[in-house]
């Protein structure tokens, strides 16, 4: 077994095979015939424990699939990361199986440790980056920039969780609760600077009160969302994704989620600054707009790890 560049060989009884090595998402990729090599298994059964595992959901179909155009081939070949072939070598159970999965959790896994250094790397240019955008005059561009200054702790939180060293995000404990009345005057303020908008702040149904609802539900005494940085978050991404009005949803949603914080008093830091700037604050609703609702927790964690940082 040795490493060239970003390749990766790998050489067990029966089977030798050159593997990518992928640094940035810490995997390496193997196109099916590689996998039916690796693992001493037919076609047909390979195809049929990848169509399982991706029907079963145990892993995500497209962060761990690609397609990829080969030379001298007619289409583009898919491969398939380590999740992949280890789901199917699980499934599979071969000795050829053991021996990959033994070989992947020691020697591969010390090769994706190598990367760590380059990820530092990354995110210090990433730090330059952000200083350089929030110098522009342009709202959309200093949003961005504010969006990022609050991402990089959650990335450097990220890399202290690798390092087996992570201290948890405090959070307030809601001393103010938002009701459906309150919700209801609110989002009529907003409508008033938006009269033209004429079926802006219209509820759909019940939505509303079900997401106001969702922000304070509870089992056995036990709440998924107990701070004030959590119920903020969640309610900004629920009035966002879940269109509980007809209209005006985005604007409803940052004028709930400033109103929950102010309330509660978190609005403001420690030195009277908005822990969220108004470009950011836009520029997070619409990050929140375009995510893929698998994206949700990514999303809820950024803006509670935005909320506990100094004020951007």
């Amino acid at each position: 077994m040795s490493e060239v560049q970003d390749i990766v060989i790998y050489a067990a009884p029966g089977v030798e095979l050159t593997l990518p090595l992928d640094h940035d998402r810490e995997t390496v990729w193997a196109s099916q015939a590689q996998i039916e090599e690796l693992f001493g298994v037919d076609q047909s059964g390979v195809s049929r424990h990848i169509r399982n595992i991706l029907r079963d959901d145990e892993v995500d179909q497209e962060s761990n699939m690609q397609k990829v155009h080969i030379a001298g081939a007619d289409r583009p070949v898919t491969l398939y990361s380590l999740d992949v072939i280890l789901a199917v070598g699980y499934r599979a159970n071969s000795s050829r199986a053991i021996t990959f999965r033994r070989w992947a959790s020691a020697t591969l896994k010390q090769y994706l440790i190598d990367g760590a250094a380059l990820n530092e790397r990354r995110l210090q240019q990433l730090g330059s980056i952000v200083r350089i955008l929030s110098r522009s005059s342009d709202e959309l561009v200093s949003g961005v920039a504010d969006v990022l200054a609050g991402y990089l702790p959650g990335l450097q939180l990220l890399r202290d969780y690798d390092a087996g060293h992570l201290d948890a995000v405090a959070g307030s404990h809601p001393g103010w609760a938002l009701t459906i009345e309150e919700a209801r005057s609110v989002i009529s303020e907003v409508r008033a600077n938006f009269l033209e908008d004429t079926l802006f702040g219209k509820e759909r149904g019940g939505a509303l009160e079900g997401v106001i609802s969702a922000i304070y539900q509870g089992f056995a005494g036990q709440e998924p969302y107990p701070t004030v940085q959590l119920k903020a978050a969640n309610l900004l991404y629920l009035v966002v994704k879940d269109h509980p009005l007809s209209d005006g949803n985005k604007r409803s949603a940052a004028a709930l989620f400033v109103t929950f914080l102010s309330q509660n008093g978190i609005l403001m830091d420690a030195d009277g600054q908005p822990r969220i700037s108004n470009n950011a604050l836009a520029a997070i609703t619409l990050l929140v707009a375009m995510s893929d609702p698998k994206e949700k927790e990514l999303m809820v964690a950024l803006v509670v790890r935005m909320l506990s940082e100094p004020a951007l």
